[in-house]
């Protein structure tokens, strides 16, 4: 197991993704933003069922950067209730693995 995370989230119009990828890599919250898309949602809302385009970004950080990175895209997204999810690395190139760490603040 390592230390760090890759935390998904979602938004609907691509410049809001860069925008937001672009600062959290700039405040070196992620070392990396991977952005992919357009993507199709299909999902619950308030009682409705939607179906939407929407930009997956993917950053890569430490676990101890986690709450900063969730708070400072609960403050930046677009969305009232955005997708945050962290999922642990459990395993991986070491290079690459070494590479976050070097490249985030924690």
């Amino acid at each position: 197991m390592t230390n760090l995370l890759q935390v998904s989230t979602t938004f609907s119009r691509r410049s809001d993704a860069l925008r937001i990828a672009r600062t959290l890599v700039e405040q070196r919250l992620a070392a990396c933003a991977q952005i992919v898309g357009p993507i199709t949602s299909i999902y619950w809302w308030q009682g409705r069922r939607y179906r939407s385009r929407e930009w997956l970004c993917l950053l890569k950080t430490r676990t101890s950067l986690y709450p900063r990175l969730q708070q400072k895209l609960l403050r930046l997204h677009p969305y009232e209730t955005p997708e945050i999810v962290a999922t642990r690395v459990v395993t991986g190139n070491p290079d690459y693995l070494d590479w976050i760490r070097r490249e985030t603040t924690g």
